[in-house]
């Protein structure tokens, strides 16, 4: 099993940032080929190293390294990664 963990800095406008994300990102990454689970955090997250800009966190499971690649090389995978930038 193969595991992407997404980090996400606080974002500047966070009601606008937790509608997309809800309404068009998680969406479009549940699309993705291969995808086996997707967890997002529900709550705060803690840095045992004193950062403090990490707002959410979301973990993508596939059956391997291979399957995780074929799926961001994909034309789901592509617009996943141009949305994630928004």
């Amino acid at each position: 099993m193969a595991k992407m963990t997404v980090i996400y800095k606080t974002p500047k406008d966070k009601e606008f940032f937790e509608r997309h994300y809800f309404d068009v990102h998680v969406p479009l990454a549940k699309q993705l080929p291969g995808l086996i689970k997707y967890e997002i955090n529900d709550g705060s997250i803690i840095s045992t190293t004193g950062h403090s800009e990490t707002y959410r966190m979301a973990n993508l499971y596939f059956e391997s390294l291979d399957a995780m690649m074929t799926a961001f090389r994909s034309d789901i995978g592509q617009k996943c990664a141009a949305d994630r930038k928004i």
